[in-house]
């Protein structure tokens, strides 16, 4: 313990190496949105920390802003079509845990390859990813088009609401590639540390949905009044001019990853198959822990539009709070993998301690605002009576774990860097599928907490897979991994 003390207090200050200069606290903010080619093996690990977790923290800030747009938008509209976007949101989970899944992979090979200054063979582990990516996609766009009204059913939604949300989930689940892509790429980008880039494709993204959403949905100026749909449309287009942006990157000499497209739709099976067995594991793991999710917004909805409304109007709000916590936890990844292809396993477990604890001190300023501001928070975003209790019961319930949500995020992401993407899998499936799910379910119907029930069974088994988290770390297989 008086070890972690010692480097908490020794990283906080930025220390010269052979790599960079003496700099302020602003020129290292500049530095890490601007971005610059650093050797993250080496020197300070509180300011690779930083240098990494600046630009991955906006990179999540600008992708959870799809979804705080449209809703802001869309829930002018009313109830039923928030609940609409709510629902497609937590169904399009699918394409999420897919995507993330091979991001897992992705990110790990990069990263191991990066470490070990193989250059080209991280280029090749990005090609075979995009074209995955891609592959994909393609059978998730005909389910999501083809079974709409079945998935909304499924979710117990109520007839309103599945006449609102079908223009919207055709959208958004036929042109799911881009969303892939988006990951996919980005995910290429943190590997090799190359983070602001990825930041600045969602931030294009982004401008163009913010411009297009209201003037798609309301029919402002020339544009056609769409409603629900047309904010599936302004998000398309915004992730596609992302994803025109992310290959010009790689193709134009500025990223170290120097991807060829000649070989881009050219299998490597081998590569491949190393590829997806640790996306595999990565995807089974996501979907254990979207399923749980899923399942959760289809028991809320038990509780009738209101509760799936103010349900939806906290998970956005949450997904803002936590994207400091997802960015270090994408920092602690990189170094992780690019620390053991330098053959340096003690500095990456260093870097993911001293992440933990830095994550821990923010989530518990969370839980402050959540405690105290519940009510407010939820009001940006809607007036109706019926919704806002149980919006503002939800925030208060799910905060009250956010703490052990810092160290369990960080620790996931780390063991994924490592390229063992199966420890966190068994921990999800543990802690979502056999605790939380039956303990929601119970909660919620057999004790008359209704809507809550759910809502502290998250924190329940949150909290849980934290504290399992810990212990396995402790034990540094997954030092031992190999990619």
């Amino acid at each position: 313990m008086n070890e972690q003390i010692e480097l908490t207090q020794s990283e906080a200050a930025v220390q010269p190496t052979a790599n960079h200069k003496q700099t302020g606290f602003w020129a290292t903010l500049r530095e890490a949105v601007a971005g610059s080619h650093q050797d993250f093996t080496e020197g300070s690990i509180g300011r690779a920390i930083f240098l990494l977790s600046v630009p991955m923290v906006l990179e999540m800030a600008m992708e959870s802003l799809f979804g705080i747009v449209n809703i802001f938008w869309v829930g002018k509209l009313g109830k039923d079509q928030a609940a609409a976007v709510g629902i497609t949101e937590s169904l399009l989970t699918i394409v999420f845990t897919v995507a993330m899944g091979l991001s897992m992979g992705t990110t790990a090979m990069v990263a191991r390859r990066t470490g070990e200054k193989d250059s080209d063979g991280a280029a090749r582990v990005a090609e075979q990813s995009i074209l995955l990516g891609i592959l994909v996609s393609i059978p998730i766009a005909l389910a999501g088009v083809i079974f709409q009204r079945q998935l909304f059913a499924a979710m117990n939604a109520e007839a309103a609401v599945i006449a609102a949300g079908s223009g919207y989930i055709t959208v958004i689940f036929g042109a799911n590639v881009v969303i892939m892509l988006i990951f996919l790429i980005n995910a290429i980008f943190r590997g090799a540390g190359d983070a602001a880039i990825a930041m600045r494709a969602l931030w294009i993204g982004n401008i163009v949905n913010l411009v297009l959403d209201p003037c798609l949905i309301f029919g402002w100026g020339p544009f056609p009044e769409l409603g629900v749909m047309g904010s599936a449309i302004a998000t398309t287009i915004g992730r596609g001019l992302a994803v025109v942006y992310q290959l010009s990157r790689l193709s134009g000499g500025h990223s170290r990853v120097p991807l060829k497209f000649s070989r881009l739709f050219k299998p490597d099976f081998a590569l491949m198959g190393t590829l997806l067995k640790i996306s595999v594991g990565g995807m089974f793991q996501m979907l254990i822990a979207t399923s749980a999710w899923m399942v959760l917004m289809s028991l809320v909805g038990k509780f009738g539009s209101a509760a799936q409304a103010g349900y939806t109007f906290a998970l956005r709000i949450i997904v803002v709070t936590i994207l400091p916590a997802w960015g270090m936890s994408n920092a602690a990844a990189t170094l992780v993998g690019q620390n053991l292809g330098a053959q340096k396993p003690e500095r990456a477990e260093k870097s993911v301690w001293l992440t933990c604890h830095i994550n821990a001190i923010f989530m518990a300023g969370v839980t402050i605002l959540y405690t105290v501001f519940p009510e407010y928070l939820i009001r940006i975003f809607t007036q109706d009576e019926t919704v806002i209790p149980f919006g503002v019961d939800a925030l208060r319930c799910i905060g009250y774990g956010y703490i052990f949500y810092g160290y369990g995020m960080v620790l996931s992401a780390s063991f994924n860097g490592a390229g063992d993407t199966y420890t966190p899998t068994m921990i999800n499936l543990v802690c979502f599928w056999l605790l939380q799910m039956p303990l929601a379910y119970w909660l919620a119907m057999k004790t008359g907490l209704g809507a809550s029930g759910v809502f502290l069974a998250v924190t329940i088994a949150e909290s849980i897979l934290a504290i399992i988290a810990i212990v396995i770390f402790k034990r540094g297989k997954w030092k031992e991994q190999k990619v």
